[in-house]
Order: structure tokens, then sequence, then C-alpha cells
């Protein structure tokens, strides 16, 4: 099978079977220099057009490795960015499938310009339709913008993502460390998923099955799921967002996104009563597929964790996304490396919160405490509904650690005292509840019916913030 059949078979396997319709088959390069002969350039290297996914418009455009590697130049350019015109004005998404040498040297400026172009249309999208891609063969140098410019990533086992290829790194070699590998870039969380073109090309499908349109899409669907549902892992899996979430999504669908990067900090997508639902929350232990714990977290946030969670917390606001964080944790992560980073990475997660219009509601599965918990879209940062598991601690900080502060040099038995004196008036969900900072405490099995009943309350929310062009963080 040649590469032009395997532009176009991905393409086939993405979409509802027969519903792809090509758009610019005829479209050749213009340039003759260096011997070059447009009729050897069939569709300039790269297929475009649209088609459905479970049913929903669309566009794809697919770069075919046959012609010229792939390289992007002037009419190839100019295919996927009317691609992303006609997205933009019937507000579907868009998902390009990656596998080009790069620039094509033959056409000069006019290729540099035609980068240019593929930039500008992806940043004019931005915000306004959902945007895919899965990177396949060779995704590098200028093109490597283009993959991290989208939405979502995902990246095929055998693929290479690079800016500046491994042998051309100072002091690095191929064989001692491929930076451009997909494990590399998944780790990173330069990608949301690696696997086969097949797992690669699902994966696409069932996040498309879940992604809003563009932004002003209303995306309920309906579910057979009991809205009313007990949920009885729930509580085993406290400290495991994505297993909890997995157990309270209808029919028990949760796509995780950026697995491979921050494992601490868990972001993805569900519906809820059939609404699409973003999901933030602080892990600290992972179980397998059988149940059993297979990794433990400090419950800290990091600067990888709290960078993750704000660029999810944007797209999630961007295209009317409800979020629900599942909030557990004590802390941020204290080191040299870091205290480098983590106080501006907090702000952005804090900024990202307070700033986004969606409705949002917090559940505090475990510990909320210190700033670390007023980061985690607390109530007094605008969350607009927070739900509490019984017996979690809320506070300032751990009662033995407070008690200590405040008790110094009493005894032991007076500083123990002491301490639950401080847990029960300071740290407890019952106080927290008691001065307005938790709205309801419920059962962990029960959560499925009160998150859905708050996204009804919650689906007319309206919110104007002060008038700009947008925020500075």
């Amino acid at each position: 099978m040649n590469s032009f059949s395997k532009a176009r078979q991905r393409i086939e396997l993405l979409l509802d079977e027969n519903s792809f319709v090509e758009i610019g088959a005829g479209v050749t390069a213009r340039v003759t220099d260096f011997n070059m002969d447009p009729k050897q350039m069939p569709s300039d290297g790269v297929i475009t057009g649209y088609g459905v996914v479970d049913g929903n418009l669309v566009y794809v455009y697919s770069q075919n490795a046959e012609v010229l590697g792939g390289s992007v130049g002037e009419m190839h350019a100019a295919k996927i960015a009317r691609i992303y015109d006609m997205a933009i004005r019937t507000g579907a998404p868009v998902v390009g499938l990656l596998d080009s040498a790069g620039m094509r040297l033959q056409e000069g400026v006019d290729a540099l310009g035609a980068f240019g172009r593929i930039y500008a249309a992806q940043a004019k999208a931005s915000g306004v339709i959902p945007q895919v891609c899965g990177i396949f063969g060779n995704c590098g140098g200028g093109l490597a913008l283009t993959a991290a410019a989208s939405d979502y990533a995902f990246m095929a086992e055998d693929a290479k993502l690079f800016v500046t290829a491994p042998n051309a790194l100072v002091g690095n070699r191929e064989d001692k460390n491929d930076t451009a590998a997909a494990s590399v870039r998944y780790a990173a969380g330069n990608v949301d998923g690696i696997g086969t073109e097949e797992e690669v090309l699902g994966m696409i499908r069932s996040l498309l099955c879940l992604l809003p349109s563009n932004n002003e899409d209303d995306d309920v669907q309906e579910t057979g799921d009991d809205f009313n549902r007990s949920c009885a892992n729930a509580a085993a899996f406290a400290q495991d967002p994505a297993a909890a979430f997995s157990e309270i999504a209808d029919d028990g669908i949760f796509f995780e996104v950026k697995k491979g990067f921050a494992p601490e900090m868990v972001c993805g997508l569900a519906r809820l009563g059939g609404a699409v639902t973003g999901i933030v929350g602080n892990c600290a232990a992972r179980y397998d597929e059988k149940g059993e714990q297979a990794r433990t977290f400090e419950t800290l946030l990091t600067t990888d964790g709290c960078s993750k969670a704000a660029g999810f917390v944007r797209f999630c606001d961007a295209f009317e996304i409800p979020v629900i964080t599942f909030t557990n944790v004590t802390g941020f992560a204290a080191s040299e490396q870091e205290e480098k980073k983590i106080a501006e990475a907090s702000a952005r997660l804090m900024s990202a919160f307070a700033g986004a219009t969606i409705p949002k509601i917090n559940v505090i599965t475990g510990s909320c405490l210190g700033s670390a918990g007023i980061v985690m879209n607390s109530a007094a940062a605008g969350a607009d509904l927070t739900i509490s598991y019984p017996e979690t601690t809320v506070g300032i900080m751990e009662s033995a650690l407070a008690a200590r502060i405040l008790c110094g040099g009493k005894t032991g038995s007076e500083i123990a005292e002491a301490a639950g004196d401080y847990e029960q008036r300071f740290n407890s969900a019952s106080a927290a509840a008691a001065r307005g900072y938790i709205d309801r405490i419920v059962e962990p099995a029960d959560i499925r019916k009160y998150l859905i009943g708050s996204l009804e309350v919650l689906y007319t929310k309206r919110e104007e913030l002060p008038a700009r062009k947008h925020s500075s963080k």
C-alpha cells in the first residue's frame, strides 16, 4: 500500500463510511523551478474535504507523503487554509492528519509564506471550532507548530515530532535520546495520546463524539443512563478522579487527555446527564483495569499539573463546556526546580478558573488546604457550587501543624488536645459549610445525581466580566 493510499485510508478510517467528499483534488503546485513538474504532484500533496463522524460534520486534511514527502508549499497551504475558512463559516471541527517532510525548499519564500498562512488560519479558528490533529510519519520543523496550535494532538507510535531533529541538537544523538519519539512527546505533554495508526484514529473519533462542533453549539444528547444511578465505587476511587469519573459518567465513558503528562493532575471529558463536561482533579493514586492501586502521588500542586489544568480549563471556557473539579490537595510541591515556576503556574490556573464564565462545580473528595485549595476552583475564587464528601479536611493547614504553631512551648498532650479542637472548629467539612464555603455534603455513592442536578440548575448561567480585551495571564 503506497503513501497516497495511506493518506486517503486514514481519512476513510476516521470518518463514517462513504461520507468523505474531497475538495480541491485538481489543485497542483505552480512552481516549475528545479525541474519540478506539476503533473507529478497530484493534489499538491494534501487531500482535503469534509465528511461526518457519528453523523456530525467534520473537515479534514491528510498530507500525502508520496508527493514530495508531503512537503508544504504555496498551494498545499492554500488548500488547508480554505478548509479552515469553510469550517469556521459552517461551525465544524478541523482534523489534520500530518505526515510531511516539512517546508518545500523548491518554492523558497513562497513556502515560508505558506506556513504563515496555516498558522494564521489556526489562530483565527482557535476558540471558535475545535482543532484536532493526528501525527503520522514525520512532523518536523515549522509543522510541529501546527500540531502544537491544535487543541488536541495524537501520535502514532512510530511517528516523529520535532522542531529540531534529535541529531541536530548539540551534544545529542538519536540513539542516545530520541527527542522526537512518541513516548518522549507523550511524557512531555506535547500530545494527548499515542498508539497504532488505527488506535490514534479511534482516539480522534472518540474525542470528536464528545466535543461540541463550535463555540456556540449546545451539545446535549439523550442518555439511557439513569440520572439517579448510585455510584457504589465512587468512595473507593476518591483518590483517583479518572477512575471515579469513569464510575460517575454516562455509560462509564471518560476520555482522559494528556494522561502521560503530570499524572498527578487528571483532565478529561465525559457526558453527565447527556451534557459534555470537563473534569479536572487532583490525583493521589492511580488504579489499573483490575481496580488495584498501581501508582501513588503526593497531594500537591505541581508546575506541570497547574499548566496542564489551566490550558484545559481555558479550552472548556472557550467552548462553553462546564467544569467539575475533584479537589484533594494539601499544598504546593516544594523543590528547587518547582520553586522556579510554581507560583506563576498556580496563578495561571487560578486565573483560568476565576476568569471562566462557564458553570463551575467543585467536589472536595479529600483535603482542601491552604492557598493550593483556593486555586482548585474554590467557592471563594468563584465556583458556582461546592460539594464535599463527608470527613474531608478543609482549612488553612493540617490541624497537627496548626496546633504546634499555636501552642509552642506546651506539652505534647496539650498540643494534641489543641489539634483535635482545631480540627473540629476549623478544618472539617461541616465547619466550612457553616461559614458558607460548602453548599452541600453528600455521600460519594450519591454524587452522580447531585452533579447532574447542579449542572441543570446552572444550565442558564450568565456572567459578565469587566470590559476588557482579554486577561493578561
